[in-house]
């Protein structure tokens, strides 16, 4: 079963209730197994640049069926390269996003930014849990 609209809307909710529970205003980024955007929401105040850092970590997510911070130390090798590099640059393998996994199946990623590295992982792992 794919991860449906309603289902994505409520990650992204429950993910901004986590943020706002840490004081820290944030954007929150669902992506689908393909790494396509599903659900998108950005709190009053989150900075500009958390908009592509939300994103890009849920790319990396669901490309890699892990949580995108597992990724950092492998970041600068070929094959993350490449991938990057093929997917068009979009995925960034750095501390914050986590896959959605149901039935041993990724069905797609969270991913959040605007907060320390810490935080958004503590945000996406909150939002997944209500699923």
């Amino acid at each position: 079963m794919a991860l449906t609209l309603a289902e994505a809307n409520q990650i992204v909710h429950a993910t901004i209730d986590k943020a706002r529970e840490l004081n820290i205003k944030v954007s929150v980024a669902v992506c689908d197994a393909g790494g396509r955007l599903l659900a998108f929401n950005r709190m009053d105040g989150a900075i500009w640049g958390s908009v592509y850092g939300s994103q890009g970590k849920a790319i990396a997510s669901a490309a890699f069926a892990r949580p995108s911070g597992e990724l950092q130390e492998r970041a600068s090798t070929p094959i993350i390269q490449g991938i990057a590099a093929a997917e068009g640059g979009h995925m960034i393998p750095h501390q914050g996003a986590v896959p959605i996994i149901r039935n041993g199946v990724v069905e797609g990623a969270c991913g959040v930014g605007g907060g320390t590295s810490q935080q958004d992982e503590d945000c996406a792992r909150a939002g997944v849990a209500k699923l």
